[in-house]
């Protein structure tokens, strides 16, 4: 009986002891590995060491991400045309909103270090909306207050200023940025492109509740009046074109920037409480 044991297969008794493994069954495979080093990958890297500012390549970035340069790194460029790379932008509570109004009307508050981790696209599009119905709506009252005092049959509800005022403010508002972000490029500064845009949105709140001052019926306080905003709106400008160029010399570019806010401000003028 116990020769008879001894000769039965191993595989036959309780199993629970595995049999050793030589080294190289120890070895992990290759599909192992690949998978394994995927997943410690996880999610890819969008950039080099650096980060958002750093020299690696990488694709379109969202918001909330570090800029050490003031810069997103735009390998992919149809992460500009993707209208759901934008969507992030337009998440922002009404809080964040309303201190950015404050900021841009007071230039001194360090506007652009607000908006330097989390730029919004919401408030921006939201003003220049805002300023378009109103410089169409006010110019119209503004002429008719005036012409009032000297004929008032000649004065008819211009629905032109309507088409002036969206061309001319969306238009503004994403070709003006769109330009100096090229051109600091151009001469080597490193800037963003939605940065960009949510400054100079921001900067066009002031011109808001200027335009409910242009309603008054005398002309001399209109262009003191303009002439303020128009002078606040181009310096808020250049403090921030300043702190977002990292110490290099781009005085032509911020000049040309702070005399382009002015002259809209001019236009304005001119064109919708002449």
């Amino acid at each position: 009986m116990d020769e008879g044991y001894a000769n039965l297969p191993t595989s036959h008794l309780l199993g629970s002891v595995p049999a050793a493994l030589t080294p190289e069954e120890r070895k992990p495979s290759p599909v192992a590995e690949v998978g394994t080093s995927r997943l410690q990958q996880f999610p890819p890297a969008l950039g080099g060491t650096g980060g958002v500012g750093g020299g690696g390549g990488g694709g379109y970035q969202p918001p909330g991400t570090p800029a050490d340069g003031d810069v997103e790194t735009q390998t992919n460029w149809k992460g500009y045309f993707n209208v759901a790379s934008y969507a992030p932008y337009f998440n922002v509570d009404t809080d964040v909103v309303v201190d950015r109004l404050i900021s841009s009307v007071y230039p001194m508050d360090g506007f652009f270090r607000k908006i330097d981790a989390n730029p919004d696209m919401y408030g921006p599009l939201w003003i220049t909306t805002t300023l378009i119905f109103m410089l169409a709506a006010f110019g119209n009252f503004a002429t008719y207050l005036m012409q009032r005092k000297t004929d008032l049959n000649i004065w008819s509800f211009d629905v032109g200023y309507f088409n002036w005022a969206a061309s001319v403010m969306y238009g503004y508002a994403a070709a003006v940025p769109a330009i100096f972000f090229f051109l600091f490029q151009y001469f080597g500064s490193r800037p963003s492109l939605v940065r960009f845009w949510c400054m100079w949105g921001y900067s066009l709140f002031i011109f808001i509740p200027a335009s409910v001052l242009l309603l008054i019926p005398v002309e001399f306080l209109r262009w003191v009046i303009i002439i303020l905003v128009g002078g606040a709106s181009s310096w808020f400008i250049s403090l921030n074109l300043k702190e977002c160029t990292e110490g290099a010399d781009m005085m032509v570019l911020i000049a040309s920037a702070a005399v382009l806010q002015f002259t809209l401000a001019l236009f304005i003028k001119v064109f919708f409480f002449a």
